[in-house]
């Protein structure tokens, strides 16, 4: 029996070592840390239970039959973060750099499916050169098969990618039809082809960090929603990520107990919004006096600064906030903000965590820019999330709510389960001066007759009353009360019921 139990050590040790001295201290040289590593800073510790150890690529082709590794370039199992089950996979780029065969796709897929079976998130660590070549067809029927369980497991189980090394052809769309993807900067990319065959197809001269680097992905296409400094500091960020969502779609997010929000108002909050209606404040200070201890989790901040998504907490209780933010192009929605916005409500409704909506909008972005971008569609999107959205929905108009953008920000109308506005608030189709412009289009030459048509317009729109009168605002609230009532408004939500009539799924404005 020694023997055997010496056989097996030694296996496991073969296994660990994954793809030899030389590969591990050439990945530490890059600034990176390697699979195992990774998934011993992001689960607690001693909790990683390991599967597939021993299982080796089937390939014969290419002289490949002499060259198996046990693992096959990803690590896969289960552990705990925070004492909550969590479904792991971490790709080993010491090993036949982290490509993909039939069998490594195999050991992700099971890993996939068990998450779904016990109802747990999955984390993917990515750093991996693609399909294995030698494999041809296997490895793409592997890509497939992780691509179906990601669709199947979509809005049952939360799926968060971490891009920590290049990530490249098939390897990218498993990412990106999971709920978020964060990455490492300057060792992390994303890109379909590659910057080689870019030139070949284009004749353009790029470099990998130029084409799918964290900054491109994170500032230009919206395709990751953070990036990290470093790998310790990544896996830190999704460990404070997993506390604030829930383990799957039949859960709550957990509640961090002992917190009780006591009736004592924040006056800072009454002098927020300037009196010059055109003057910008940062709505961020308004979440962080809102959600407890000023915790807030940002998703996609570098992108589509106009609008902000993340996640707080109110009396211990996860909540998605999304703002309009006037630091940035005052708070104006245009194609990139409405589906970075809708992409975040369609996530909280998935996993019954309530959306606190604060508005500041002026309205969509005009000019031949965002009509051909198809800003239609795009604005479609945002306005379809609010409105399919089934869980607690409360909304805080701050300052300007114009035009179509004041029906999308959760209003009412779409319903909105509990509406406010501050005092300082303006409901209106567009702003006093816009308005007057067409409306009193014939006493454009007078200014007299202007000012006093302006001064009339704003006396009887520029405020929250009208729309209080007709119910579609529930209160008027002072602004140093506005923890209070949102917290009020939660508790009486909390067993909300509300369901939309039966159909196989909707058909989103994609």
């Amino acid at each position: 029996m020694k023997h055997i139990i010496e056989m097996l050590e030694a296996k496991r040790a073969e296994a660990e070592l994954g793809g030899g001295q030389k590969r591990i201290d050439a990945q530490h040289a890059k600034g990176k840390l390697t699979a195992r590593e990774r998934l011993e800073l992001l689960l607690d510790e001693n909790s990683f239970e390991e599967y597939d150890v021993y299982v080796e690529h089937r390939c014969k082709e290419f002289g490949m039959d002499s060259k198996k590794i046990p693992g096959d370039g990803v690590v896969t199992g289960h552990g705990t973060i925070n004492g909550r089950l969590v479904y792991v996979f971490s790709k080993d780029f010491t090993v036949f750099g982290g490509s993909l065969s039939r069998s490594h796709a195999e050991k992700i897929v099971k890993v996939q499916q068990m998450a779904v079976k016990n109802g747990a998130p999955i984390i993917g660590l990515f750093d991996a050169g693609g399909a294995r070549i030698q494999e041809g067809v296997e490895s793409l029927a592997g890509y497939a098969d992780i691509f179906l369980e990601n669709v199947l497991s979509s809005g049952v189980v939360p799926q968060i990618s971490v891009i920590m090394g290049p990530c490249a052809g098939g390897d990218v769309y498993s990412p990106a039809m999971t709920d978020f993807i964060f990455m490492v900067r300057d060792t992390s990319n994303m890109f379909v082809t590659g910057p080689d065959v870019v030139k070949t197809v284009t004749n353009e001269q790029v470099t990998a960090e130029e084409l799918g680097g964290a900054r491109v992905h994170t500032q230009k296409s919206g395709v990751a929603d953070g990036a990290f400094e470093n790998d310790f500091e990544a896996l830190t960020q999704i460990r404070r990520l997993m506390d604030f969502i829930p383990a799957n779609n039949q859960e709550k997010a957990p509640i961090r107990e002992g917190r009780v929000v006591k009736n004592e108002p924040d006056y800072s909050l009454d002098t927020l919004v300037p009196s010059n209606p055109n003057q910008p404040y940062d709505i961020k200070e308004l979440i962080e006096k809102t959600v407890d201890d000023g915790d807030f989790f940002e998703i996609g901040a570098d992108f589509a600064k106009n609008i902000v998504c993340g996640f707080g907490r109110v009396e211990g209780a996860t909540v998605g906030v999304v703002a309009n933010q006037p630091m940035s192009l005052a708070g104006v929605l245009d194609s990139d903000s409405s589906r970075k916005a809708a992409r975040f409500v369609r996530f909280c409704d998935c996993f019954n965590i309530p959306i606190i909506t604060f508005v500041d909008v002026p309205g969509f972005m005009p000019g031949t820019k965002q009509e051909y971008g198809g800003l239609i569609k795009h604005g479609a999107k945002l306005l379809f999330a609010y409105a399919e959205a089934t869980v607690p929905k409360v909304t805080i108009i701050t300052r300007k709510a114009y035009g179509g953008a004041y029906d999308v920000m959760s209003s009412k109308h779409i319903r909105g389960d509990v509406n406010y506005a501050w005092p300082s608030a303006e409901i209106a189709v567009m702003g006093a001066k816009g308005a007057v412009e067409i409306i009193f289009r014939a006493d454009m030459n007078d200014p007299e007759k202007i000012k006093e048509r302006t001064d009339e317009y704003q006396k009887r729109f520029a405020n929250p009353f009208v729309a209080a009168s007709l119910g579609f605002i529930d209160d008027v609230i002072m602004p140093h009360n506005t923890r209070f009532k949102i917290a009020n408004a939660l508790r009486t939500l909390k067993k909300k019921k509300l369901s939309n009539p039966w159909k196989k799924h909707d058909n989103i404005p994609l």
